[in-house]
């Protein structure tokens, strides 16, 4: 699930909060930043096996459990609920393609339902078809119409529970367009060098 959609979430889950435990701003958008920081980590995918950013440790449960554990000793609430609001994203992050939930297994975990039996136990001979091997994951995700389904109706719920737990920070939603303008961009520009090399190849 991309970045976006995990801000969708993050603000769901923020919000239907916020109507027990009346954040304050700040608080509000810290809890929502952990819902979809350890996303960027695709800005590091070259270090990870497969050029898979779920493989590396920013997509495994350990960091949410640190940071529970770390709000837990501060008596710090809302740090403790920015741990779970992490957790909730690697756990998410199972049914689509899996994630090294673990981190020392090294493999990804979960559902795995965007990648087939096939596809996953022979990943490398699939990675090589593509000039850059993450274009094989962002075309089987903007290939699959469940996944961009879900998209439209994370992003409804979004405004629907904003509306009714946290009318006030209703201004956060425009931030949702920060991260689907960031997958786009990096959509399109691994379509652009894929369709560049196939013509270079003819």
């Amino acid at each position: 699930m991309h970045i976006n959609s995990h801000f969708a979430i993050g603000v769901i889950f923020t919000s239907f909060l916020h109507y027990f435990f009346n954040f304050t701003l700040i608080e509000f958008v810290f809890i929502i930043i952990f819902s979809f920081i350890c996303d960027f980590d695709v800005l590091f995918s070259k270090y990870a096996k497969d050029h898979n950013h779920r493989l590396l440790i920013s997509h495994s449960i350990i960091p949410s459990i640190i940071i529970i554990i770390i709000g837990y000793i501060l008596n710090w609430i809302i740090l403790i609920i920015g741990g779970f609001s992490y957790a909730i994203h690697i756990i998410i992050d199972t049914i689509d393609w899996g994630t090294n939930f673990f981190y020392f297994q090294k493999k990804p975990i979960g559902i795995k339902l965007l990648i087939s039996k096939d596809e996953f136990k022979n990943l490398p001979k699939y990675l090589a078809k593509y000039n850059n091997p993450s274009s094989f994951f962002d075309e089987k995700y903007y290939n699959n119409k469940v996944c961009l389904a879900i998209e439209i109706i994370l992003f409804i719920l979004m405004v629907i529970f904003v509306t009714i737990y946290a009318l006030q920070y209703i201004f956060i939603i425009p931030l949702y367009f920060l991260g689907l303008y960031f997958h786009l961009h990096r959509h399109f520009s691994l379509k652009s060098i894929e369709t560049n090399n196939k013509k270079s190849n003819i």
